[in-house]
């Protein structure tokens, strides 16, 4: 991951124009990130969010110190699949599988990583999950939405993307569906909540 090229794409990357349909060029973007699989409710997606908001908590101030620079609590990124396209489509959700991600720049390097995985470790008083690691993501073209509201309406607006948008725009699905979420839904009512809904793509053969 470039870190300048990025920056200058975050605009675009995480602010894109409300409740329409956009494309764009997604950099190479650098992870940390965890998988599980099955119902995403019921298989440990919520423990796996936790261990990387405390690894990133105590990455803050390792930024701080040791390389005087600033990194912010990033958002919770998800992407789900399934083996099967029709289990994901028909929201068979013990046939998904799940990644939990953080965006983790490059200045904080293996070494800065596993030293927020230790403090994070004795803070809990446990081992971080076995899938824990860093890595790249290139998803390349792909449409994205900007939903701001209720989150009962993300089923409806995936209907259009996968019915309507992409047929009608000579595309298909070319990668795992991605889901920002640009504010905590704990903390946000649920007019004002928004996300974002990536799918990479391709042109249609």
């Amino acid at each position: 991951m470039n870190d300048k090229k990025f920056h200058s794409q975050i605009k675009t990357l995480y602010h894109p124009p409300k409740n329409q349909f956009s494309i764009i060029d997604v950099p190479e973007i650098r992870y940390m990130m965890i998988d599980g699989k099955g119902d995403p409710d019921k298989t440990g997606i919520k423990a796996a969010m936790q261990w990387l908001w405390s690894i990133s908590h105590f990455l803050i101030p390792i930024a701080k110190q040791h390389l005087k620079k600033n990194f912010a609590y990033p958002p919770i990124e998800y992407l789900f699949w399934a083996s099967h396209q029709e289990d994901f489509i028909t929201g068979r959700k013990d046939k998904w599988q799940w990644r939990v991600m953080l965006v983790l720049a490059n200045f904080l390097t293996e070494e800065f990583f596993n030293t927020a995985v230790t403090q994070s470790e004795e803070k809990h008083a446990e081992k971080a999950p076995e899938g824990l690691r860093i890595a790249q993501l290139n998803e390349g073209r792909s449409v994205q939405y900007l939903h701001v509201g209720d989150y009962s309406k993300i089923a409806d607006i995936c209907m259009k993307l996968y019915t309507r948008y992409l047929p009608e725009n000579n595309l298909r699905p070319s990668g795992k569906y991605h889901e920002i979420y640009l504010n905590d839904p704990a903390q946000t009512a649920p007019e004002n909540r928004k996300i974002i809904i990536r799918q990479p793509v391709r042109a249609l053969q």
